[in-house]
């Protein structure tokens, strides 16, 4: 037996921390009233989680024993709050600092608490007025001199300002900054072209490139590029992840630890999307009838309709009454949610358990088989949305027998990618070939396509390498994390292509937290050496990921993301080049001729990308899913 007072996350989880609103904690699934606030009684359930039947059952048979047996347990249905939207995450944030984080985890929470000089036009991956009302473009592409909105204060009171924003940018970049040591920041990179930084006045600021950036609009709008309370870093020096100060439409209350991360509307200036800026489709989320007929969206995605991240008109941006000009939330919010709640729930038959008791309204990155079964249910909305996502293998190309990009290409061969994402994944995610996400149309060579599956390929390339007897490899393996799909299932079914070509995988699997802390240390690292191991990305432009993780110089000791120590030397010089042209048509040809060297040298297995799903109750209105795959909840409401 379990007791539920046990389970992270779903007990002891008061809505309302303050005034005179009635406490309400959670129990084991789902809200209930309570007198006083003494500590929840225990209640047990008559199976231990995360789920008493064999897979093998077809999976809306799951969902009604699952049923029968809360119903059975005495475990109440009552809902959260009318005011409150509780969130099921797939993990414990690892920062609440959005420069010093890395997951989307992490990200979609820091949305709701931050903003940037420049955000994402909606359904798009364009940039737009963020907190800087305008921006404009120096002839040579070296100066963006940007304009900054009036009266936007952080939720600690103090005043937003071009001082607050070259604190931001220095305190990541400046070794020398008195707060630099409140980092790491990861992905200080996308800034790295910053010569100096010129505040111009109290609302006008001017960034100096080195040299030309093409991808500097989008990776402002990045969340490594929302916009920190300096007062609250220089109160709280390190910690600061763990008492965030932004400037959007949701303020931090608490963190607790495996329980949840609490928020409440800010009833400040945050500037943000609002209803009057936006388009009829904000004001209702697809339904699953609308989710079941993306295939057609997909297409329009993968001709680029949501991917254009640079334009000639992005270079002097006015801003004078577009998306994004409005300065308020709304001018009234009293139907709106006034509090978020995000819970980790690491395994997704319990958030599954979650979502049928009450006890969660939404959730994210469910199963395959999970979404397919909400999707026939006119109690749920399932919302999906193609973005720019990779899954891959991230092969050892410095030691081992992957050393050989012979064996590579055989591993890659003997992978049945179209069974994974058909069978395994339920049309949840579609075939890649990488480096660049098929949503970045314009920058794709039409001509390169996913690797089939061909074993007597793969056995003929392993025997010209010395291995027609076989050989033995060690897999890292995710047993949960963002973006990572189905990362036990999706690595049981490779272990098994690649054994019918004589290659034997021992499996390594790590919670995702120390997943990402083993890997990003480099394959070559740890007491066992890794050959190859499952990874997820999710970008921003289309160079985002070879800057990071192919670079010959972005290896894990120079604080890199290429793992597997790939290096070509023509590969790092049309990356740099690509980051230095801004003429869209001229960068599209250099990624054209990155591709296929990347294809050839096979330094990763491309398998697929990801349709990002969130399922939650019928009624909710206002949530949007985004190609960025930071769902938008300022507008979200609850009958």
């Amino acid at each position: 037996m379990m007791d539920c007072s046990d389970r992270k996350g779903l007990s002891n989880l008061p809505v309302k921390a303050q005034g005179a609103v009635p406490l309400r904690k959670m129990n084991c699934l789902g809200f209930r009233r309570v007198a006083a606030a003494p500590a929840p009684l225990p209640l047990s359930l008559p199976f231990p989680f995360p789920f008493p039947f064999p897979l093998s059952l077809p999976f809306p048979l799951l969902l009604l024993l699952l049923l029968l047996l809360l119903i059975a347990s005495g475990c109440e249905r009552p809902q959260p709050p009318a005011d409150t939207l509780v969130i099921a995450q797939i993990a414990e944030p690892r920062s609440l600092d959005p420069q010093v984080t890395t997951a989307l985890n992490d990200f979609r929470i820091l949305s709701n608490i931050f903003e940037g000089l420049v955000r994402y036009q909606p359904g798009t991956l364009d940039p737009a007025p963020g907190l800087a009302e305008r921006w404009q473009i120096s002839d040579d592409g070296r100066v963006y001199s940007f304009w900054l909105r009036a009266g936007v204060h952080f939720h600690d009171g103090t005043r937003f300002d071009a001082e607050a924003v070259r604190f931001n940018f220095e305190r990541m970049l400046d070794p020398n900054h008195p707060y630099h040591d409140t980092g790491p920041f990861p992905l200080a990179s996308f800034y790295s072209a910053i010569a100096s930084i010129e505040v111009l006045d109290t609302l006008r600021i001017r960034f100096h490139l080195d040299e030309p950036f093409a991808p500097f609009l989008s990776n402002l709008a990045y969340p490594t590029g929302f916009i920190v309370s300096p007062a609250s870093v220089k109160r709280w020096g390190r910690a600061v992840g763990q008492h965030p100060s932004g400037t959007g439409p949701f303020r931090f209350v608490d963190w607790r630890p495996g329980e949840r991360v609490q928020l409440e509307r800010f009833d400040g200036d945050p500037v943000r999307l609002h209803a009057d800026a936006l388009d009829s489709r904000y004001a209702d989320p697809l339904d699953s009838r609308q989710a079941n007929a993306l295939d057609s969206r997909h297409g329009d995605a993968l001709n680029g309709r949501h991917a254009k991240v640079e334009a000639d008109s992005d270079r002097n941006n006015t801003a004078a009454e577009p998306v994004g000009s409005v300065s308020k939330h709304s001018t009234s919010t009293e139907s709106l949610v006034q509090r978020l709640i995000f819970t980790p729930i690491t395994d997704p038959m319990t958030r599954v358990a979650e979502l049928l008791a009450g006890g969660v309204d939404l959730a994210m990155e469910l199963s395959p088989d999970n979404i397919a079964a909400f999707r026939e249910r006119p109690d749920f909305q399932v919302l999906e949305e193609i973005g720019p996502h990779l899954w891959f293998l991230i092969l050892n190309t410095r030691e081992g027998p992957l050393r050989d990009r012979r064996v590579r290409h055989a591993v890659r061969l003997a992978i049945d990618i179209p069974t994974i994402t058909r069978d395994l994944l339920r049309g949840t995610a579609v075939p890649a070939v990488g480096p660049i996400p098929a949503v970045f149309a314009w920058a794709t060579d039409p001509a390169l396509k996913p690797v089939r599956q061909d074993l007597p390929a793969a056995r003929r390339l392993l025997a010209e390498a010395g291995y027609g007897d076989g050989l033995a490899l060690n897999f890292l393996v995710a047993q949960g994390g963002s973006g990572m799909l189905a990362p036990v299932q999706m690595a049981a079914a490779i272990q098994g292509d690649l054994a019918r070509v004589g290659i034997r995988t021992k499996i390594h699997s790590y919670e995702w937290n120390a997943y990402l802390a083993r890997v990003n240390a480099g394959l070559d690292r740890g007491r066992e050496r890794a050959d190859l191991a499952e990874m997820a990305w999710m970008t921003n432009n289309p160079e985002t990921l070879p800057y990071l993780a192919l670079r010959c110089d972005a290896v894990p000791q120079q604080g890199g993301f290429n793992s597997g120590y790939y290096c070509n030397p023509k590969v790092d010089q049309l990356i740099e080049r690509a980051r230095r042209t801004t003429d869209r048509d001229a960068r599209a040809q250099l990624f054209r001729e990155l591709a296929p060297l990347v294809h050839e040298d096979a330094p990763w297995a491309v398998i697929a990308s990801w349709r990002q799903n969130l399922v939650m109750r019928a009624g909710i209105r206002g949530v949007q899913l985004e190609p960025s795959f930071l769902p938008l909840l300022d507008r979200a409401s609850k009958p």
